[in-house]
């Protein structure tokens, strides 16, 4: 007999960028990320950039969590170094949140997808560093995209990267003909990068240059992660028109599988310690 579909999606929670609008700062969050997580079967909930005590009501809440690319970077105070280019936006408060919901996702074995700043923030959350200024690395490429391009331009296919045979990405696109013996194209649109790898994360994919364009939580001998969470950050922008990408659409729908399994052990959890009727909580065998 099956059993009767989950009335509730997950709900995925987004924390939202800092931006000052004239003369107010406001939260906002980009809409091709609410779109794809709705494309994950998923319900998005942008959130403020919380504070601390908040983030047990919101992690209670959530059945995932989205980390999106901004224009802002993580500061670089996070991993021990300081502000190469005072022209580019920072965004503190957003550090502030993200990078302990980070570190309780992961412990709470919730699932979690990073997407070029939400990619960065993951690193540097769990000890690793970044490039403040890859195009000036020797030996790395230019990944940043042309400013003044059309946003079609922009977010278009500009190199391939190739994934790790036997992990998670290989995995879930295995099959696709737009995935030919571990390559696909990606869009680039970054200026930072991964440094130095946080310990804990196995690389997923990787530049032509040799960048880290993907990675995954696999834990620490003494912090591993929790038994089949998913946990994925990507460089490149999987959300940019997603519902015509078929490498994006596999991604965010494992994402959503993902979340709607979280979901179903949370709920379990609730019913094995919930009270039988008409017994007092002690009187339980």
């Amino acid at each position: 007999m099956n059993s009767a579909p989950n009335p509730r999606q997950p709900v995925v929670l987004v924390p939202a960028c800092q931006r000052q609008l004239g003369r107010h700062p406001f939260h906002v969050a980009g809409q091709k990320y609410v779109d794809a997580i709705r494309l994950a079967g998923c319900v998005p909930l942008v959130v403020p950039a919380a504070q601390l005590h908040e983030l047990p009501t919101l992690m209670a809440l959530a059945d995932g969590l989205l980390l999106s690319g901004s224009p802002s970077n993580v500061h670089p105070s996070h991993f021990g170094e300081a502000v190469h280019n005072p022209a580019l936006p920072l965004d503190p408060a957003r550090d502030h949140f993200t990078l302990p919901a980070i570190r309780q996702a992961l412990a709470l074995g919730m699932p979690l997808f990073g997407i070029c700043r939400g990619f960065q923030e993951v690193n540097v959350a769990l000890g690793g560093s970044l490039h403040q200024a890859v195009h000036e690395q020797p030996g790395l490429n230019d990944h940043r995209a042309a400013a003044d391009a059309p946003v079609e331009v922009e977010y278009g296919f500009s190199h391939p990267v190739q994934a790790t045979p036997g992990g998670l990405i290989d995995h879930t696109l295995a099959g696709l003909p737009e995935v030919q013996q571990g390559h696909f194209m990606v869009n680039s649109v970054h200026g930072q990068g991964i440094k130095a790898l946080a310990p804990g994360l196995a690389v997923e994919a990787t530049a032509p240059d040799g960048l880290v364009e993907a990675f995954r939580h696999v834990g620490t001998a003494r912090a591993p992660a929790q038994p089949g969470a998913f946990s994925l950050c990507v460089q490149w922008h999987p959300e940019w028109q997603a519902a015509q990408n078929p490498v994006s659409v596999r991604l965010f729908e494992r994402f959503g599988e993902a979340c709607r399994a979280y979901l179903a052990r949370k709920q379990a959890d609730r019913s094995s310690t919930r009270p039988e009727p008409g017994l007092h909580p002690v009187m339980r065998a």
